[in-house]
């Protein structure tokens, strides 16, 4: 059970003092009955509002195909973001959505993005080594014995003190790879080739644990289950 005008905020129909007036105007019944109390509790399932059932009450989590030129942030500032290809009601949900690790301005691929805190924590805590997979297109043919580098945990970054994750190196051709981590260091994918004279021209996550994009075009997404917790968060 849980207080109408705090379901209607927490969904983003309306904020909690905007909520009486939509009681009010008999936007909001449960089991066809009109509600009079903006404060009254109900189960979501009861609850209809305009007529329709609540807009996935138990949370959202989403598949997105990241374009280039989109950041992950809520600081419109920072220009075009992810959250501005959700619909409005999302974007005004409390807690917020937000994305499951960060892909930047610069990288595409697949991002996870949810209003659900502890499936962030899940999913981003590194004692879970949740695997993402990463296509990177660099400037410059290879070095020999890269994959040794990367799978040995002793490759520190420039500025840190903390040795690198073992991380598994896939050979595509001369001048491209995919390169998979089991943590998420800021820029980790270009700092490690860097560190090795490879810059990175292009870079893409091809997968984040069991999930793959399939045939997602670029800016779309599509839904998972809120309580999707498959082996990539155990």
């Amino acid at each position: 059970m849980r207080r109408i005008d705090q379901l209607l905020s927490n969904l983003g129909y309306c904020s909690r003092r905007e909520a009486r007036a939509w009681v009010t105007a008999g936007r909001v019944t449960v089991r066809g009955v009109p509600v009079t109390d903006p404060g009254a509790k109900a189960d979501p399932v009861d609850l209809r509002i305009d007529g329709g059932p609540p807009d996935h009450p138990d949370g959202l989590l989403l598949l997105l195909h990241k374009p280039l030129g989109c950041v992950c942030s809520h600081d419109i500032r920072e220009g075009p973001s992810v959250y501005d290809l959700l619909p409005p009601r999302w974007r005004r949900r409390h807690p917020p959505v937000t994305s499951i690790g960060r892909l930047d301005k610069d990288t595409s691929g697949l991002l996870l993005l949810t209003d659900q805190p502890t499936l962030v924590h899940r999913l981003t805590s590194p004692r879970h080594k949740v695997s993402k997979v990463y296509r990177a297109t660099v400037n410059r043919d290879l070095p020999n014995g890269l994959a040794g580098v990367f799978a040995s945990g002793t490759l520190v970054l420039h500025g840190e003190t903390k040795p690198c994750a073992p991380a598994t190196l896939r050979i595509i051709a001369p001048r491209e790879a995919e390169l998979t981590l089991t943590e998420g260091r800021y820029h980790q994918v270009r700092r490690m080739l860097a560190s090795q004279g490879c810059e990175v021209l292009a870079l893409h996550r091809v997968s984040f644990g069991d999930l793959t994009l399939g045939d997602l075009p670029a800016g779309a997404w599509r839904e998972l289950p809120p309580n999707f917790y498959s082996p990539l968060c155990i």
